[in-house]
């Protein structure tokens, strides 16, 4: 391919260093899509004749069918998938497929084939996470009413609904959508033509072959095109950020499926049981997912250390772009699918949760709140009167409802019986009813709002 420069062919040890078919044949079906729409413009601008066109689009399709059949082969003299497209071509149709290569080069070809690939990405990405809200709304409409402790510093603060726990997640991947969304826009722009850093003097129409690839125009900078990777980085920054989120709601289901906990019966089909211990059965799906976490985060540091410091424009250190990316890739859907199986199949104990609402004086706040509304007293006071009635109802083993009012009213003589009706679980969650509250009422506006951008009607 470039022998005419050396006098030796390369070392073993270059060859093998050199060589990246075994990972970016990845983007056959993106090398494809882009060498077609390259040659079809190259006929239309009658740089290659029609016939020629014609012939070589042809070969192309019978290389994909081959590729599709049998996997791509392995070359390692090839180096690439570019070049084992083009070598396969070649036997196919003849010389003639060395038109192929005209006014491009292999530096705007992986631009181009990555974008493509990194775009197919997000776009499964997307449909994965829209698979993942629908199930969180799903069971969050089911238990807008289901009460459970809410936790700061993983210790009993207020009453929360299950439904308004799921529907923190909720909004956290609607975020991440918003990125991967962002991520996807900035990319959609095609390096093609731009070719290996300066343009071409062929009087190329990169309008056209960035239509037929889908992109919105092309790029404008060709050195820039060429060694961009802002859209892999891109990528990787909003996975990151999505994996600390499934992380995060994985953690939530290793807690709550122990048996100290017993918040949640996970699916068999998402756990694993012991070699040595019949009665265990472990939510490894869900620590898993937690691990995953921490290799994606991995796989975005490589490619920034990578790209640190290249001065422009392509530099061979960027072939180490896509495995980061693939890896991450693949990490992240599976870490979805699993959630999604999660979210879908998992039996909450609805009342072991309020039980545990009802633990380590989970109504306090209300108790502080009921003196300032009612008692007018300000909020610092009240908040130190709740104490002692706190203290006192731990040294009697006691919860803070089930205090006299005599008791009460010993601690401070303001408290009435009224009292008694803020302190139940039920009353704290009914009384949070500003926006975005875990009040059932507040749940289900929450819920059908996001029903109805998810296109799952009201």
């Amino acid at each position: 391919m470039w022998g005419g420069r050396f006098a030796e062919g390369p070392s073993a040890i270059m060859r093998e260093i050199n060589a990246s078919i075994p990972f970016d044949k990845a983007l056959w079906r993106q090398d494809i899509a882009a060498s077609k729409a390259h040659v079809t413009m190259l006929g239309a601008r009658n740089i290659v004749s029609a016939a020629d066109t014609e012939t070589i689009l042809a070969g192309l399709g019978k290389v994909a069918g081959e590729y599709e059949a049998n996997g791509v082969p392995e070359n390692w003299d090839l180096e690439d998938i570019h070049m084992t497209t083009e070598s396969r071509l070649a036997e196919l149709i003849g010389p003639v497929a060395g038109r192929l290569h005209t006014a491009r080069s292999r530096n705007d070809q992986v631009a181009t084939d990555f974008r493509l690939w990194v775009r197919d990405a997000i776009d499964e990405t997307l449909a994965g996470l829209d698979a993942l809200r629908r199930a969180l709304v799903e069971q969050a409409g089911n238990h807008a009413e289901s009460i459970m402790p809410g936790f700061t510093h993983l210790q009993t603060a207020q009453p929360v609904t299950l439904g308004h726990h799921l529907m923190a997640y909720y909004e956290m991947t609607s975020r991440d959508v918003s990125r991967f969304e962002d991520a996807r826009a900035r990319l959609n722009r095609s390096p093609l033509g731009s070719a290996a850093l300066a343009g071409t003097g062929f009087p190329i129409d990169r309008e056209m072959t960035a239509k037929a690839l889908g992109f919105d125009s092309p790029t404008d900078n060709s050195l820039d095109a060429v060694s961009d990777r802002d859209f892999a980085l891109d990528y990787l920054s909003a996975a990151t950020q999505c994996s600390l989120h499934l992380s995060r709601l994985a953690e939530e289901f290793v807690i709550w499926a122990s048996q100290p906990f017993g918040f949640v019966r996970m699916a068999d089909s998402l756990s694993t049981g012991s070699s040595i211990m019949p009665q265990k059965k472990n939510p490894d799906a869900a620590e898993l997912v937690r691990g995953h976490a921490g290799r994606i985060m991995g796989c975005f540091t490589s490619l920034m250390v990578t790209m640190k410091g290249l001065p422009l424009a392509y530099s061979k250190d960027m072939q180490d772009d896509k495995p980061p990316v693939f890896e991450a890739h693949g990490l992240l859907r599976l870490s979805i699918a699993a959630m999604v199986g999660m979210i879908a199949d998992s039996t909450f104990k609805t009342e072991r949760m309020r039980q545990a609402a009802e633990l380590g004086y989970a109504t306090a706040t209300d108790l502080a709140d009921w003196l300032v509304r009612e008692a007018d007293i300000p909020f610092r006071e009240a908040h130190h009167v709740t104490g002692a009635a706190v203290k006192l109802a731990e040294s009697k083993g006691c919860a803070l409802d089930e205090l006299s009012l005599d008791e009460l009213q010993a601690i401070d003589g303001r408290v009435d019986e009224r009292v008694y009706k803020a302190l139940s679980v039920e009353a704290s969650v009914a009384a949070r009813c500003s926006h975005g509250g875990t009040a059932p009422v507040e749940v289900r506006k929450r819920v059908a709002a996001a029903r109805l951008a998810l296109g799952l009607g009201a």
